[in-house]
């Protein structure tokens, strides 16, 4: 009987001593990371004041990332009352002249406002009429060549 609980006593103490072991292992390769961890700062400042810092500046970027945000919208906002849909077409407003000198060119904005001109020219004179637009459409008649104009410059805005 004794000699069993010898043999039990040695196989549990030989258990302790692997699980000891594994445990220092383990502790040595936690020690390892937790020293090239540390050995990428400076070493003046202790891990707690590190992480504030690191904090602190993440804090910063957020309030930062806030204010691009509102400016970006703003930016948005003014950029759709910009020209940025263009378009022209090339006529000849009367049989005798040729060449296509006269035109007509629509300038929208993202919301199909702006205006038209109209450039009328003929041998023995040039005419030049602008017409506003708003929401695609002009509150003065738009005569075929402007149509065509303000349509290109809706078409423009699809590419």
């Amino acid at each position: 009987m004794i000699n069993i609980i010898l043999g039990l006593s040695i196989a549990v103490n030989v258990l302790l001593t692997a699980i000891v072991l594994l445990f220092l292992t383990k502790l040595k390769k936690v020690e390892e990371r937790y020293n090239s961890f540390i050995s990428k700062f400076d070493g003046k400042d202790n891990i707690e004041d590190i992480l504030k810092k690191y904090i602190e500046m993440v804090k910063n970027v957020n309030e930062d990332n806030k204010i691009i945000q509102a400016n970006e919208l703003a930016i948005e906002r003014r950029l759709n009352t910009c020209v940025q849909n263009i378009g022209m077409v090339r006529y000849n407003a009367f049989d005798d002249v040729g060449s296509e000198l006269s035109f007509a060119i629509a300038l929208l904005d993202n919301e199909n406002n702006g205006f038209v001109i109209n450039s009328i020219y003929g041998r023995s004179s040039s005419n030049i009429y602008a017409k506003t637009i708003e929401n695609g459409t002009s509150k003065y008649t738009l005569s075929d060549e402007e149509i065509k104009a303000v349509n290109k410059a809706k078409e423009y805005k699809k590419i």
